[in-house]
């Protein structure tokens, strides 16, 4: 072969593989900032709802994204498979609508909640049991939770209308194009609107090195009832159980054991250190599986290792983002968190009144746990459960 016929076939191979790495780095990167930019409110307004200290907020932060870049990498290691993990959710808008509990209480109850996760992977009876839960009822819980934090959308607009309903205005038009880059981007301009309007002043922003904070769990029976076992139920309904079927919809064997096995340990350790749970990752993951990352479906679970480096880059920066976002109006936080709650929620209550056998059982369920009302120190969201299955037991018995 013509030595220069050889070097541009060399040459296009190159620039091809070149493009297959930047196809890589570019899906880990864009699912990573949608994770992490349109849900960071929420876990702010958790943190906030525990009286997490700003230490323990930033230890939160950090822990959580240096749990999820390991689990991703782990899993996408072993299976050789694209796994991409995420924060839980809803799990987090539960945790916001909590009343009542300290930091070391919820610290229990993650540590509980990742337990729990574990040994459904490990033991099967138990995973079976979680099962029996019908899924209306577990949506109807769901749903409960963020209800709340929805409705808060009006309020904050009518505090800061200027600001708010322009907002509003982008996260429709863009949500209209790419509704996962809708949230981020009314979180980003609304950072810039309120720093250019004067509604925010511009914090001295350092680096700072970013330390975990290791936190003593208190193990309160009632916060393990009224928040590690809705955690726990939230985390696998809404997230796990989506995520398993994302990768089966792209055509890949999820690694269901050892995904629950590794998210639920790694939940269990960093809950010592503030975080709540990890889990499969669903809107995000769809990112990270098409043929656009790579057109080999064997080589593509590389882009679960790109996407952990991306995590660990995030969590380094937490100090310098939550010190920007602290800056911020609290109706303008209230509003980013209750716009990323709209289509968790509008999946939630779909599913929940889907089934006819439990719509009624589902409606009890979404009631008592919107209500917030704890009662024996205990939180809403488990007794619109306990509530939700007594009523669906009273029903099958009469039929």
């Amino acid at each position: 072969m013509h030595p220069f016929k050889l070097a541009a076939i060399v040459g296009r191979k190159s620039c091809h593989g070149l493009f297959m790495r930047l196809s890589l780095i570019s899906a880990a990167l864009v699912a990573a900032l949608v994770g992490y930019g349109s849900t960071i409110a929420l876990v702010l307004a958790a943190a906030a709802a525990v009286g997490a200290s700003p230490a323990q907020t930033a230890s939160w932060v950090l822990a959580i994204c240096l749990g999820k870049a390991l689990g991703s990498a782990v899993l996408s290691w072993r299976a050789r498979v694209p796994v991409v993990l995420a924060w839980s959710t809803p799990g987090a808008a539960l945790i916001a609508a909590t009343e009542g509990l300290s930091m070391a209480e919820a610290v229990g109850a993650f540590v509980i909640t990742g337990i729990l996760i574990a040994l459904t992977g490990a033991v099967k009876p138990l995973g079976r049991l979680v099962a029996l839960i019908p899924d209306g009822i577990a949506a109807g819980m769901l749903a409960g939770v963020l209800l709340p934090l929805c409705l808060k959308l009006p309020t904050a607009t009518q505090d800061l209308p200027l600001l708010i309903l322009p907002l509003i205005a982008l996260f429709a038009l863009v949500r209209l194009r790419n509704p996962a880059m809708a949230v981020l981007a009314a979180l980003a301009a609304g950072i810039v609107a309120a720093f250019a309007f004067g509604l925010a002043t511009l914090p001295a922003l350092t680096l700072p090195l970013p330390r975990l904070t290791f936190i003593p769990p208190d193990f309160k029976v009632s916060a393990l009832i009224g928040l590690a076992l809705p955690l726990y139920l939230v985390t696998m309904a809404s997230q796990n159980l989506p995520g398993f079927a994302t990768l089966r919809a792209a055509g890949y064997e999820p690694p269901v054991r050892a995904g629950l096995t590794v998210t639920g340990g790694i939940s269990a350790v960093i809950g010592l250190f503030g975080a709540h749970t990890i889990s499969m990752a669903a809107i995000t993951a769809a990112i990270c599986l098409g043929d656009d990352v790579h057109p080999d479906r064997h080589r593509r679970w590389i882009v679960g290792l790109v996407y952990a480096a991306v995590w660990v880059l995030l969590g380094l920066l937490s100090p310098l983002i939550l010190t920007l976002l602290a800056a911020l109006p609290a109706p303008l936080i209230t509003a980013i968190v209750a716009l990323a709650l709209l289509g968790p929620f509008m999946g939630a209550a779909t599913g929940a009144f889907a089934a006819p056998d439990t719509r009624f059982a589902a409606a009890i369920t979404l009631a008592v746990t919107a209500s917030g009302a704890p009662a024996l120190g205990i939180g809403a969201a488990f007794w619109g459960l306990l509530a939700g299955l007594a009523f669906h037991m009273l029903e099958r018995l009469k039929r």
